[in-house]
């Protein structure tokens, strides 16, 4: 047996919980990863209400579904980004909308109650993003000063480590999936995050090799970097898609279009290495879930969602304890 294989509700997160859950059974998956948002997680309500809790596991033991984690990368995403503005209304109650720091401040607290939620639900991981102060000076220009990137990991440590005490608290991990928009979406300012906080346990990365692969950052690098730090894997693939017109800032395109210089793909369907990824956690001695993070525009989603899970248990496999030749010294 390999690893449990999950699925990320996030992009599910349209159907009931109970409607999913019975569709990832019969599609042959072990658990899900809850997202936060629909009505798979309501953390301000787990937070407090153990009975909400076992309602929602419920859902999941109907369906012979186990849970590890769950996942808040929306309410994450508010607490550094610089303005919030229309994009991100929907990610907070419309209350907050058109009020930056009013959805900020509610993110905050929110996810201190994810770790809270998480605590109650029985698990140890709580996935998602930080947001980033910085990221809209990616190209430098107009030029930025080295005290503007150091002022952006340093906001990003004030605002987080109380967060973090919240996660301390109740004895859970964040997990922040490494990815653009986010204060670390590759390897060097991954290091510089852990940095920022004084590389405290409690935060660590969820390993998803989409969003490296991509940038033409070697997924199995970031494995061997973090070693100590991968909490949880998120199984999703890419598509570099240059062919000397296109490149990989998109060119403004959403996903799916032809002209973009890289997409998302079905898992299988891309340019990851799944085969190296696998025996590089092995080598880290991972033994949590592998989590399908189902996107494709191309593919229907319901087709591509058990096509993935048999991916994924056809390519995981356990690590032998023994030398392959062990038994010519047994004399």
């Amino acid at each position: 047996m390999g690893r449990p294989v999950t699925l990320f509700t996030g992009q599910w997160a349209d159907m009931p919980l109970e409607t999913l859950a019975e569709k990832a059974s019969c599609w042959g998956y072990d658990g899900l990863e809850l997202a936060c948002w629909g009505d798979h997680m309501d953390v301000d309500k787990a937070a407090t209400d153990k009975d909400y809790c076992k309602k929602q596991s419920e859902i999941l033991e109907k369906n012979g579904l186990q849970l590890f984690s769950i996942s808040h990368h929306l309410a994450g995403q508010l607490v550094c980004d610089p303005n919030n503005d229309a994009r991100s209304d929907a990610f907070a109650p419309a209350n907050c909308a058109g009020d930056g720091e009013k959805k900020r401040a509610w993110a905050v607290e929110t996810m201190k109650n994810t770790a809270r939620a998480a605590k109650n639900m029985g698990v140890k991981v709580v996935n998602g993003f930080t947001g980033s102060s910085i990221w809209h000076m990616l190209y430098a220009f107009p030029p930025i000063t080295d005290k503007m990137m150091d002022d952006g990991f340093a906001y990003f440590a004030k605002m987080w480590n109380p967060i973090l005490d919240v996660f301390d608290e109740c004895g859970v991990r964040f997990a922040l999936e490494v990815h653009p928009t986010e204060i670390a979406f590759d390897i060097i300012t991954a290091a510089r995050a852990l940095k920022a906080i004084d590389y405290r346990e409690t935060f660590g990365f969820n390993f998803d090799p989409s969003h490296l692969h991509w940038q033409m950052v070697d997924p199995v690098c970031f494995i061997k970097e973090f070693a100590d730090r991968i909490y949880h894997v998120h199984m999703k693939d890419a598509a570099l898609q240059l062919n000397g017109r296109t490149g990989i800032l998109t060119s403004h395109l959403n996903f799916g279009h032809p002209d973009r210089g890289w997409d998302f793909r079905s898992l299988g369907r891309g340019g990851v290495d799944f085969e190296e990824i696998i025996r590089a956690l092995n080598q880290i001695k991972y033994d949590g879930p592998l989590s399908v993070e189902w996107e494709d525009c191309g593919m229907d989603r319901e087709a591509g969602a058990e096509e993935a899970c048999d991916f994924v248990n056809s390519v995981d496999f356990r690590p032998s304890d023994v030398q392959f030749d062990a038994a010519f010294d047994d004399k």
